[in-house]
């Protein structure tokens, strides 16, 4: 039975089980990829892709206003937000900060672990610390499950796992199943810069082709020919027997810049769908149109970050009372232009699901007296005008 479960038969002898390290499971890794090191997850960052996509998630997540609200449909009403939620550690740095650090453990390693330091009797949270997952481990005796933090037990651990395995406690880490994947931009990325700074390769050969030479004439002819390709432009007379030939990096080592494209790519598409495109990986075979543009956003929401936000919504959600929950504000990642934003605006007006001082509220602009009614029907009196009555067919009906 898989040290895994949480429930064992009666009888079944109870064993103790601590994870193993990445450092293990990537044994065989480093000796395919010499001097890559992903024996945490914050080594992975050091791949450009994997880290803009664990902060482009973390950011948009974290950075979305934040409502609390009571009810559904029309017996919804917007609450005030408590304010322990608007600093759920109590460290000062604000709910933005934690909702960081609550994603990117969810995102390198498939688990969330936080120090439960203040609850109701009802188990609401109040303040909950985020611990380093890496300093955590489980141990399992007769399927209860004790957590340990840096050796030492935790009597109320806050434990969400994301990427769940059948028969697992814990969530899958997404850098040590893909880890081949980071190990090859991590590499192809360090001999490009080997490439570039070492000097592995000579930019020509000088030769001489009618008689053989002596090591100090070799240095000689060397020296007088950089002397003459220093500082000016003009056109280098050999001699007779001498041969210059420009080296060209041959097709095979030039192409790790493919190689670099191609595993950045596959490095950002571990986080979702459309994160690759969005952050400029999509390849030769993807371009982006007027539509795309216009349309990626809403796809990022929709296909890769949408999960993420319900999830941290759940978890918000458990700082409340019930039936109280939290809502982030998705329109906010969708910001249009002026001209965009506008014709939604009337649109909204004429189909009567807004109000002008709703519309104002959202462009921060100050109410107005007649404002709080939703617009006229067709034919009816406008804003501030006497309703009923026929408008005059000429202008001797208004003496």
């Amino acid at each position: 039975m898989s040290v895994f479960f949480r429930d064992r038969p009666r009888g079944v002898e109870a064993r103790q089980w601590v994870p193993r390290p990445l450092s293990e499971l990537v044994g065989l890794f480093r000796q395919s990829y010499d001097n890559v090191d992903l024996s945490t997850a914050e080594n992975s960052l050091q791949s450009v892709a994997v880290r803009s996509a664990v902060d482009l998630l973390a950011s948009m997540a974290s950075e979305l206003p934040v409502d609390v609200f009571s009810g559904t449909g029309s017996a919804r009403r917007e609450r005030l937000m408590p304010g322990y939620l608007e600093d759920p550690d109590g460290s000062g740095q604000g709910l933005p900060d934690w909702c960081y650090r609550v994603m990117v453990s969810w995102l390198l390693r498939g688990n969330l672990y936080g120090n439960v330091l203040d609850a109701s009797g009802s188990g609401m949270l109040r303040q909950v610390d985020i611990f380093h997952p890496d300093r955590v481990h489980p141990q399992i005796e007769n399927g209860a499950v004790t957590w340990l933090h840096d050796g030492r037990e935790v009597p109320r651990m806050l434990h969400r796992r994301v990427n769940p395995v059948p028969g697992w406690l814990l969530g899958l880490s997404p850098v040590a199943y893909h880890m081949w994947t980071i190990g090859l931009s991590l590499t192809a990325t360090r001999f490009g810069m080997q490439w570039f700074q070492d000097g592995a390769h000579p930019g020509g050969i000088l030769r001489q082709t009618e008689k053989s030479i002596g090591e100090d004439q070799a240095k000689s002819a060397k020296d007088r020919f950089m002397a003459a390709l220093r500082g000016t432009r003009e056109p280098v007379v050999l001699g007779k027997g001498w041969e210059w030939k420009q080296l060209q990096v041959n097709p095979e080592e030039s192409q790790f810049l493919q190689t670099q494209g191609f595993s950045a790519a596959e490095c950002a598409r571990i986080f979702g769908p459309g994160i690759a495109e969005i952050l400029g990986y999509g390849g030769e075979g993807s371009s982006l149109t007027y539509a795309n543009v216009v349309d990626r956003d809403l796809h990022v929401l929709k296909y890769a970050l949408n999960r993420w936000l319900r999830r941290l919504e759940r978890l918000l959600s458990e700082f409340l009372p019930r039936p109280q929950y939290v809502r982030f504000n998705r329109d906010a990642l969708l910001q249009t232009n002026t001209t965009q934003r506008f014709a939604a605006y009337a649109t909204a007006l004429d189909k009567r699901f807004l109000t002008v001082n709703e519309v104002r509220d959202l462009e921060d602009m100050p109410r107005v007296e007649w404002g709080d009614e939703p617009n006229p029907v067709p034919g009816a009196a406008s804003y501030g005008g006497d309703a009923g009555g026929d408008e005059p067919e000429n202008e001797g009906d208004q003496r």
